[in-house]
């Protein structure tokens, strides 16, 4: 099985014609998604030309917004490639059509504009995922986002992670060492974002397929002292955890938005602390995933 989407999810992608919407679409297509539609405003009529896994073609239809996207495709999920100044009115246009997953690529979407976002979407029951994430994959079923399908194999391990390229690195490890995955995650570095660890957490708490679970931190914030505290209260699946930035200096932004450490809180050795007293194994490194999972899933 797998969490939030599968081999049955009908996507639609917001910027399909653009540079990053084109090439993304055409290897979600190619690894087996359903993407039933494209919106780009004022190319609506055309088609956008891709290759599906059996290497027929599979032309996929371009509207000019989502609620017609929607009507005319049952499209229930969106992935959005548009540039930061217009991604918040992208996923507001995606949430008000009725989307039920939403998932935004793009990276550099103002805070501000998430403040007006997040509560938007929330008020509509959408899970969003993103802003600046790289998507999710369930291996073997659909693939939403930019998360290379050819490191993934399915198996019993959820994967959740706040940096893309980590995601990549763990799941790779994983995957070289005969481990599959259910789903992964990446639920993306910005201050504020639409789905956190514990959504992921309680998802693949009550996903029978989901054996244990691989989740990636990083310094900035409490949401790794929350999801600690998460695991050791409400989950009886074993946890396995890793927290980029363990060398920041303090004070120093490291990358995403999110990650920089303001006083005591938010430190990677706060967080690994956290970790260990809330029952979750500890990686030092991303390889030490492989034997950590191994032992727990005997």
């Amino acid at each position: 099985m797998s969490v939030f989407i599968n081999r049955d999810t009908r996507l639609l992608v917001q910027g399909i014609t653009g540079r990053d919407g084109s090439f993304h679409t055409k290897q979600m297509v190619e690894y087996g998604t359903r993407v039933v539609a494209g919106v780009t405003p004022g190319k609506g009529g055309q088609q956008f030309d891709a290759v599906g896994p059996d290497g027929k073609a599979a032309g996929v239809p371009i509207f000019n917004t989502v609620s017609s996207a929607v009507q005319a495709t049952g499209a229930n999920a969106s992935v959005i490639y548009v540039p930061p100044a217009f991604a918040a009115d992208a996923i507001m246009e995606a949430a008000a059509a009725g989307v039920a997953l939403i998932v935004c690529i793009t990276e550099g979407v103002p805070v501000l504009d998430m403040t007006r976002v997040y509560p938007f979407v929330k008020e509509r029951g959408v899970r969003l995922l993103g802003p600046n994430c790289p998507g999710l994959i369930s291996p073997g079923e659909s693939k939403v986002g930019i998360i290379p399908g050819r490191i993934c194999t399915p198996g019993p391990v959820g994967v959740v992670s706040r940096s893309g390229t980590l995601t990549y690195e763990v799941v790779y490890q994983l995957t070289r060492a005969g481990i599959g995955q259910t789903t992964c995650v990446g639920i993306g570095g910005d201050p504020i974002n639409g789905t956190n660890f514990i959504d992921c957490l309680e998802a693949f708490e009550r996903d029978p397929a989901t054996k244990a679970v691989a989740m990636m931190g990083e310094i900035g914030g409490t949401d790794e002292q929350d999801a600690a505290r998460y695991v050791r209260d409400h989950m009886k699946k074993p946890v396995v955890g890793f927290i980029a930035g363990q060398t920041a200096p303090p004070g120093r932004r490291m990358g995403h938005a999110g990650a920089i450490i303001s006083g005591s809180a938010g430190t990677a050795a706060e967080k690994i602390e956290a970790f260990e007293q809330c029952g979750i194994g500890v990686a030092r490194r991303p390889i030490d995933f492989v034997e950590l999972i191994k032992a727990r899933l005997k």
